[in-house]
Formats: C-alpha cells, structure tokens, sequence
C-alpha cells in the first residue's frame, strides 16, 4: 500500500521543473549518416566523406525559432564514432575530413548559432562507438568516453541536456560494452549541474517510442526502477530495425496512476516523460523523404499530446548533406509556429473563483469553447488524480464536457464537441492531499 504522504510530496528537482518549461526544442541528426544516405553507420567510414558544402547553421535555427522552440540538441557522435567536433581522443572527426579544410567544429558552430537565436544548446553523444578500439575493454573505454563527455561540457557549454542514447552493440572488436553510467552522472552533475540527464539518465524519460505516440494519462511521479530502463543491456537497441519507432505498448500504458501503484511498495521518482519524434521517417536526412514530410496538423496533434499532456516534444529536425534544412522542413516547422501561436491568441478572458476543489471560469458573454487548459504548480507535486469539467448552457443548465485522470504540467482537453457556455467549472474529485492549479483557462473553438 502506497504511502498518501510519500506519494503526494514527490517533487521536481530545479533542473527538471526548468527543463519541463522548456516544452519544446529540436534534435539535430547529422552527421557521417548524412553524407552516406544511412541511418546507422558501421564505423569504417572514411572522414573524407564528411563535406557538407553549403552548412548554414543560422537558418537551421531561424527555423526552429518559428516553430516556437526553445533549444536544440546536436547529435555530436552518433553511434558509428564520427565527431562533429575535433576531438583530442580520436582521429574520427572533422578534423580529418576536407570540411574547411579540417579546421572546421560544428559542435562550435551549432553552440553558437544557438546562443545568438535565443536557443540553450544540448549535446548527444552516444555510449556505443563503432569506430574506437577500446570499446568492449571496460575501463579503457569508459575513461576515453568520459575525456569526449569532459571536452563537451566544457568547450560548449552551458548545457542543457546531455541525451543518452540506450543503444549497446558490438564495437570493432566484435565486443559489447559495460557502461559505467554513475561514472557519467557524476561527470554531468559536476560539469553541467544544471543540465537534465535524458532517458539513459536520472532525470529525463524516454516516452517509450519514436513515433510520436502519448499516453492518455502521463504521470511523473513513477516507480524509480524507470530510471534504470533504458540502460539494461538486455533493453537497449542492438540493431535498426524498426521496433523501437512502435508504438505505446498497452502495457506500458498506466506508470502512475493509484491503481498502478496500489500494490508497489518500492521508491517512486519525479521522472518525467519526453516524446520525442521526426519531421519524417528518418532521424538523418534521406532525399528520398523530402516528399514525406509530416503534415502541419499531425506535428500539431502531438504537440498537444505531449506539451498539453504533461510531457515535453523534443522534435528532429535533419539537415541535408549540404547542410541545409529542406524547404519542406522549414516550411512545416513554420506553419506549426503558426498553429501553436493561433492556439494560444484564442484564450478566452474570464474571471476565477477558487472555492474549495472546485474552480469556476466565468465568462463576461456566452463564447464557445473547443478547448480546456488546466495547469497544476509542479514545484508543489503532481496532485491531481481525476478532475470533471462541466460548462453552463442554455442559462442554469450545466452539462459535464470532460472527464480527465491527471493534469501535471500542462493538460489540453479538446473536447469532442464544441459548447457555447456563459461558464466552465472544473471540479478536481480525486487528488494527493489536495491540489495547486496554477492556471485554468478556455480555449474559443
């Protein structure tokens, strides 16, 4: 039996109640893939490969800018051992491509790009490395994956994530390696201790598939074996096959929920969830998906899944091998700032009355209502456990619109039918030792 007062009080840390308000941000895959048309490299890439002939950073971040983002994360190794920056512990770089003549560092002038456009900037180096011959001989290579960690945080910062990517398979030596990841922790949180720590972390959950699915009701506070899902080796993707863009398994579906719980007697964590997805099939650019770019209102639709479903959208976004981003890319990024910017104009101004577990929006004439916005204070818990929605119609009449489990940072209830009220209640029947609604609004239809 889940003790009422442990449940109630589990709470973000400062990284992560920062990071939560982040909302949404991009991913950046590029790379060796990028010039060799793969999503997965096999780390004997040549680097002369590597030469992108036309990379404009800036307008990969102007375009991020208009979807209303706010930080992307560079894919700075991925797992075939390239490096966009030139590293002292491998030759596999930049530095031996014809890139700028070997004297170029995109890690630099992604890190830049980003501070000058408003952006926090966020690094992926991936624990699997094809290319270095010391992966799968134990500490040799945790010491020289941690040197590459050390040279990121502290050439490139400040950060604001350090995304850790699950996948584990054979390096060149046809050997598996046993990642010291307190060995990693520790290095971030004395680097970058403002950084969150991304789903093979302690800080970040992984939403539990790249298709860009949600969960109907997303808890954050979750048993804390979560925290160490992604990093068993018998979990981590070994091959690109597909599986791991599946999506959410209904057994995965209910983490947190008192019914979840209700026979769990170990430790619970504030580990919240990130769903993260592409623009397209791919996560590096394919020429071949320029044409399969996905649609305005399925980018939309997840952006209210996860931003309005207490979760964040980091959302890929891949530059060609010239190193630009597609115009249909841009294009959809913009029509999407666009979107989220028409939903949020359309806040309806009302009067609030708090009165005990119940909330009531009144509007100063009748206006219809295709949405509801309800936000729990985080910094206090996640507290809610069903809230009712009702709206006054039709005078005195009042017609429940919406039911909902839980709330957290931010809930967006589109209600299947649009109703034209004069009010909206927002009764919270179920909740851990009371609740903090920092904000509830409508949304005109």
């Amino acid at each position: 039996m889940i003790n009422e007062d442990y449940l109630a009080n589990i709470r973000p840390t400062h990284r992560q109640l920062q990071w939560q308000k982040m909302e949404m941000y991009a991913f950046i895959h590029f790379g060796m893939n990028t010039m060799t048309d793969r999503e997965w490299g096999e780390g004997h890439e040549d680097p002369a490969l590597f030469n992108p002939g036309n990379v404009d950073v800036d307008q990969w971040m102007r375009a991020l800018v208009s979807a209303g983002m706010t930080g992307v994360i560079l894919t700075c190794k991925h797992h075939d051992g390239f490096c966009l920056w030139p590293s002292a512990y491998t030759k596999h770089s930049v530095e031996s491509s014809p890139w700028k003549g070997g004297r170029g560092d995109l890690v630099r002038e992604v890190s830049d790009a980003a501070a000058r456009h408003g952006l926090k900037f966020g690094v992926y180096l991936s624990p699997w490395d094809m290319t270095e011959p010391t992966y799968g001989q134990g500490e040799a290579y945790n010491d020289f994956y941690i040197n590459q960690l050390i040279e990121l945080l502290t050439h490139y910062g400040p950060v604001f994530s350090v995304w850790l990517d699950g996948a584990c398979g054979e390096g060149p030596n046809g050997k598996v390696q046993v990642y010291d990841w307190q060995r990693i922790y520790d290095t971030v949180r004395a680097l970058a201790p403002e950084a969150v720590i991304s789903v093979c972390g302690p800080d970040v959950r992984w939403c539990g598939n790249e298709a860009g699915s949600v969960r109907a009701n997303e808890w954050s506070v979750v048993p804390a074996s979560l925290r160490e899902a992604e990093r068993t080796a018998e979990k981590s993707q070994k091959a690109d096959d597909g599986e791991f863009s599946r999506q959410v398994a209904s057994g995965d579906e209910d983490l947190g929920s008192r019914e979840a719980l209700a026979d769990y007697s170990g430790p619970l964590a504030w580990y919240p969830a990130e769903v993260n997805t592409s623009t397209r099939k791919g996560w590096f650019h394919h020429d071949v998906e320029d044409s399969q770019v996905r649609s305005v209102d399925e980018l939309f639709s997840i952006w209210k899944g996860s931003v309005g479903g207490n979760a964040t959208f980091l959302l890929n976004v891949p530059p060609n091998r010239d190193g630009l981003l597609a115009n249909a890319d841009v294009e959809v990024l913009a029509r999407l700032g666009e979107k989220i910017a028409d939903f949020r104009s359309r806040r309806i101004e009302a009067s609030r009355e708090d009165d005990g577990d119940v909330v009531t929006l009144r509007f100063d004439e009748p206006r219809t209502v295709g949405a509801i916005v309800l936000e729990e204070d985080i910094a206090q818990g996640q507290r809610i456990d069903e809230a009712v929605v009702t709206a006054c119609v039709d005078d005195d009449y009042e017609q429940q619109i919406a039911r909902v489990q839980c709330v957290g940072y931010r809930r967006i209830i589109t209600l299947e039918k649009p109703v034209t009220a004069t009010q909206v209640r927002v009764t919270v029947t179920k909740s851990r030792q009371g609740f903090y609604l920092a904000d509830a609004y409508a949304i005109e239809a």
